[in-house]
């Protein structure tokens, strides 16, 4: 449980702090402007929609149960969709009207001699990712849940062919265009970590999987497919195995910023899963990646939000108060690294504005591409106190960073990419935004190249509470 007092209360805890209401299909009445003709697809988001049950409060924002905002677009118009992933942990306590699984950032409130060497429990609230016949919720310390595309109704955990039975799913698959591949991970813990790599074809299989020894146990929350490449950024964060085991402490409260131990560079050949080189680098952390790529000369090149440190947990943990006080910026960063020798031979900020969930176009994952889209701070944001309230696109190419700024109290959330059918030039940007001086949700649709204003909003029956991520499916 976390104890603070603020100065003020900010708009956006409102789309924390009130658990989520679920609705049916509905058709969704555009507020301004037109749905684009050629934005035809499915637009899906996860994220925390229920922090408190019976009166007791999760301890962190990762806690919170997942559910599913789906949105379609065809040529009748745009309907919704909300749904809670229906867990095994979310229906027992549903059934008791309690909370009783430790999670990320809370221990279960049993008996001590009750917890030791229980499994988590699987939230399946931060991303998901679209296959032909199935959603995945996705958690990233366990496996995924599948999803009907339409009705997103809980189908039930999939082990996608592969995934062993102690083996997790990482909530940040990248998935190769032209050939429809999927690389993932997972890391599992025992005297000390392990990263196990995942290669699956289009439909979600696994078939191709490696286990890559790690010094202590970090935590690691995503990585990058760059050209032939994956290549991991271990930072110094460890957890303390005894009290994690026993449950003495939640798992967020069992982890350490150790930054003399250098942030760890691993590079993997994508067709082999064999590790190319380990090197290691100055500390920061990072919780996103926007992409990577191979240069031309043979150079690795990786697009990420920077920490200087991991204070940004402590104000993620805030979050789940509505509450926050503590000052983390992340910005938007460069790097270039010898995948032969795994040195990191260059870093550079790009963007000094403090900002989150870097996005490429999907056709440009581990591929060259001129534009990342970000979640931003406003110009004048207390950003210890406020969420973002602007989104960006950086162009690499003129070192522009266009910016549309919502206006007060609105808040949107990781900008998503729709690509334009007919001119792959092109494309759409999505978000879901929350206008905390009406307390409603409302799904916002911008030009890739225009931020000026949206050139549609549809209004959403019930208030999204702020999540993490989500993608595009193509009619």
């Amino acid at each position: 449980m976390v104890t603070i007092t603020p100065s003020t209360h900010k708009a956006w805890s409102r789309a924390i702090t009130t658990t989520a209401t679920e609705f049916d299909s509905t058709s969704l009445p555009i507020i301004s402007g037109a749905i684009p003709s050629g934005l035809r697809g499915s637009l899906y988001r996860n994220g925390p929609a229920r922090l408190e049950r019976n009166g007791q409060r999760m301890g962190h924002w990762f806690d919170g149960d997942g559910a599913i905002l789906g949105v379609h677009f065809t040529e009748k118009g745009a309907t919704g969709m909300y749904r809670y992933v229906q867990t095994a942990a979310y229906q027992a306590e549903e059934a008791a009207g309690k909370l009783l699984f430790s999670n990320y950032g809370m221990t279960s409130p049993r008996p001590i001699w009750e917890r030791f060497g229980k499994d988590y429990k699987n939230a399946a609230n931060t991303s998901v990712i679209a296959l032909p016949d199935r959603l995945l919720a996705l958690w990233e310390g366990g496996k995924p849940h599948a999803i009907d595309l339409e009705s997103l109704q809980t189908i039930g955990l999939d082990d996608l062919s592969g995934l062993g039975k102690n083996l997790s799913y990482s909530a940040h698959p990248k998935r190769e265009e032209q050939t429809g591949e999927i690389y993932n991970f997972g890391v599992s813990y025992g005297k000390n970590g392990v990263i196990h790599v995942y290669r699956s074809d289009r439909t979600g299989k696994i078939q191709q999987q490696a286990a890559i020894a790690l010094d202590g146990l970090p935590l690691i929350h995503d990585f990058v497919l760059a050209g032939k490449y994956l290549v991991f950024f271990v930072s110094p964060v460890r957890t303390n195995p005894l009290l994690l085991l026993a449950q003495l402490k939640s798992f967020s409260d069992c982890l350490t910023w150790q930054p003399q131990l250098g942030t760890q560079v691993i590079v993997i050949d994508r067709d082999t899963l064999e590790v190319v080189s380990r090197n290691e680098a100055e500390p920061w952390y990072q919780w996103h990646f926007g992409n990577g790529y191979v240069d031309n000369s043979g150079t690795v090149v990786v697009d990420l939000v920077r920490f200087e440190d991991f204070q940004s947990n402590q104000y993620l943990k805030e979050v789940a108060t509505g509450q926050t006080q503590t000052s983390s910026k992340g910005t938007l960063w460069q790097l270039r690294l010898d995948p032969q020798s795994g040195k990191v031979t260059q870093m550079q900020q790009m963007v000094d504005r403090g900002c989150e969930f870097p996005s490429v176009a999907p056709h440009e994952v581990g591929q060259a591409s001129r534009f990342t889209y970000l979640a931003v701070h406003r110009s004048d944001a207390d950003i210890s106190q406020e969420f973002f309230g602007a989104i960006a696109r950086f162009d690499y190419q003129t070192g522009n960073l266009m910016v549309s700024d919502l206006g007060d109290n609105c808040y949107p959330m990781e900008p998503i990419y729709a690509p334009d059918p007919q001119n792959p030039e092109k494309g759409w940007i999505l978000t879901v935004v929350f206008d905390g001086n009406r307390s409603s949700s409302e799904v916002w649709v911008f030009d890739s190249d225009r931020f000026d204003e949206p050139v549609c909003r549809l209004a959403l029956p019930s208030v999204i509470p702020m999540g993490f991520h989500g993608t595009w499916k193509p009619a």
